[in-house]
């Protein structure tokens, strides 16, 4: 019922930025989570970065600590992850997700939607 929308992906030379936005719509709850993770052909899908409903809270996966950083604007029922020093290895197909809580979607327990994803290229 509620649909992800990604956006902001695309080919960047390593050590560069890109901002992706995750648009919710349809019907949601007032109080949700949104995160987001990353998929690799043949690999499993993985965490990348999550946050409360407020945006206060925030959730990053060891792999990009310190050079992501999630936000989210409930006005605009909308998730950005600002990606920064990027490197090859961070090349993979981006998803985002909808929960219940920061703490759900860390561990893939308590999603309630996905995204399609919008894929990002990362040069050496």
């Amino acid at each position: 019922q509620v649909q992800l929308v990604e956006s902001g992906g695309g080919l960047v030379q390593a050590g560069g930025s890109l901002r992706l936005s995750c648009a919710a719509s349809g019907r949601t709850f007032r109080n949700y989570a949104m995160g987001w993770f990353r998929q690799t052909p043949g690999k499993e899908r993985e965490f990348v970065a999550a946050t409360s409903w407020s945006g206060d809270v925030t959730y990053y996966a060891d792999s990009v600590e310190g050079r992501f950083t999630i936000s989210k604007n409930n006005a605009l029922n909308t998730a950005y992850l600002q990606m920064d020093s990027l490197k090859p290895e961070d090349t993979a197909v981006y998803v985002c997700a909808l929960g219940r809580s920061g703490p759900s979607i860390v561990v893939k327990t308590g999603i309630d939607s996905w995204g399609r994803g919008t894929q990002v290229t990362v040069s050496s």
